[in-house]
């Protein structure tokens, strides 16, 4: 009997939450239309701008102590800052913003997660 894949899988491995297919995105952190192998509509869900608002605060916090703890510890000069934390700061939100994105389909596929609805309408 086929297992649909767990939440871990879903978002290391961006795999379908139905098929487990590795199928939902078609750029670096953008989702497919729909999953060529279930055909699941992955533009059903309605993943928005939480991930990013989460890595916004949690990746800056990050970047920030380290900046200031290399500082304290070397204190290299000004140009070594900015070349180093701008890529540093890329490279750690599009890696962890992909893996938030797929999580967050994975977690709205498995608990049926649709938008709010009042009545019947």
């Amino acid at each position: 009997m086929f297992k649909p894949p767990g939440l871990a899988e879903a978002a290391l491995k961006g795999v379908c939450p139905r098929c487990g297919a590795k199928s939902l995105f078609h750029g670096p952190v953008a989702f497919a239309p729909e999953c060529p192998a279930c055909g699941l509509d992955f533009s059903a869900f309605n993943v928005g701008d939480g991930p990013a608002a989460f890595l916004i605060l949690i990746v800056g916090a990050l970047i920030t102590g380290l900046a200031i703890a290399l500082e304290l510890a070397a204190e290299p000069a000004f140009w070594v800052h900015l070349l180093l934390w701008p890529v540093v700061t890329l490279a750690a939100v599009l890696g962890s913003l992909r893996l938030a994105k797929a999580a967050l389909l994975a977690i709205e596929y498995r608990n049926g997660a649709r938008e709010g609805r009042i009545g019947d309408a």
